[in-house]
């Protein structure tokens, strides 16, 4: 199960390699997956988040982890865009507590969601 001293490392690092630029601190919520969400294993999906306050500032790195085995499944787009589609690995097991956790000048989690 994905753990919080695993989030917190992760951002760290993400955090560290970001340009020494001062920016903003932004966690924008992500709006896709949410708890009604059922997503097949093997299946490309979209994540969503909102960018409605993004700063003009932001950090250059970006990341999406599926939460629950830490699987990186994308890095390097514009936090900005707003949506990174993604593949959920096809052996993942069946459950109904995943969390995507969104990474870049700060991380969040999304709300638990199912893969199926």
């Amino acid at each position: 199960m994905f753990s919080k001293a695993t989030l917190f490392a992760t951002v760290l690092a993400a955090c560290i390699g970001a340009s020494a630029a001062p920016q903003e601190i932004w966690n924008p919520k992500i709006t896709s997956p949410d708890a009604g969400t059922v997503w097949p294993a093997g299946s490309t999906q979209l994540v969503t988040w909102d960018t409605s306050d993004a700063p003009a500032s932001i950090s250059e790195q970006s990341g999406i982890l599926l939460a629950a085995n830490d699987h990186p499944l994308a890095q390097g787009f514009d936090l900005r865009s707003g949506s990174q589609s993604v593949t959920i690995p096809a052996d993942t097991a069946p459950g109904s507590d995943y969390q995507i956790v969104l990474l870049g000048d700060s991380g969040n989690l999304s709300g638990a969601f199912i893969i199926v």
